[in-house]
């Protein structure tokens, strides 16, 4: 039964030859000498190498080495890097896998340039200001803007409270860029608490993003505080003016 046994398995191996996977690699090692072998004369027979010759030092790996960015030219607007024509330097394979792989841009060559370069025209007919308006525009339409109000004193919602709860939620906006809407909003009013109401933000004289507002009042004394409410962003709320349009702009 053995040399059955072995007559059966002396045909299979454990790792064939066919099924190894053979592929070029593009390595480089730059090395160097840490005792390097002495010179000799013309003429005359090298010493030979001893083993303290055969150590070497790593100078440099070129597979972690950073590789250079890439020059591309866009052949459209992308939101957040450039619109058509603009020349772009981007990481390897941002630049590959992002413009080059959907055709949103080709290699840089003067042919290029010249073949996607915008006219002046052609800049005045985009819809977009900068490449990065639109993603704010995006940015600003996610969130929910806690406007805080005092609710002890009277007070009518003005521009520049929005300024100051967009500068407490890290944004940056000019007075004359938001749009109230055109019902004041007056208060303290307990019923208006955690209602809703959209403002409009203008990003450079052109895109425009609806903002939503939600309304909380708050006391400087602790015993007239309103329970906190955890991530009250998450939670539904009515609108204030009864419906969930945006009311027309306030003319100021």
């Amino acid at each position: 039964m053995l040399s059955s046994l072995s007559k059966a398995f002396s045909g299979v191996t454990l790792c064939s030859a066919a099924n190894v996977l053979s592929q070029q690699t593009r390595n480089t090692f730059i090395l160097k000498r840490r005792n390097p072998p002495k010179l000799y004369k013309k003429n005359q027979k090298p010493d030979k190498l001893r083993g303290r010759h055969f150590v070497y030092d790593l100078v440099e790996d070129t597979t972690v080495k950073k590789k250079p960015n890439l020059e591309v030219v866009l052949t459209s607007f992308v939101e957040g890097i450039g619109s058509k024509g603009d020349v772009v330097s981007l990481k390897p394979h941002v630049a590959y896998n992002k413009l080059l792989l959907p055709g949103l841009a080709v290699y840089k060559t003067p042919e290029a340039v010249a073949k996607y370069a915008s006219s002046q025209d052609e800049k005045e007919k985009e819809l977009h200001s900068s490449a990065y308006a639109q993603r704010t525009v995006n940015k600003l339409q996610e969130i929910v803007l806690a406007v805080v109000m005092n609710k002890d004193q009277p007070w009518v919602i003005e521009r520049w409270h929005i300024k100051a709860s967009l500068r407490k939620a890290g944004f940056y906006v000019p007075e004359d860029a938001i749009t109230l809407p055109e019902t004041p909003i007056a208060g303290p009013d307990l019923m208006k608490q955690g209602k809703e109401f959209y403002c409009t933000i203008t990003i450079n004289n052109l895109e425009k993003a609806r903002l939503r507002c939600r309304i909380h009042h708050w006391s400087t004394e602790p015993s007239e505080r309103l329970p906190y409410v955890f991530e009250h962003w998450k939670m539904e709320a009515e609108p204030l003016f009864g419906d969930t349009t945006a009311p027309e702009p306030r003319k100021e």
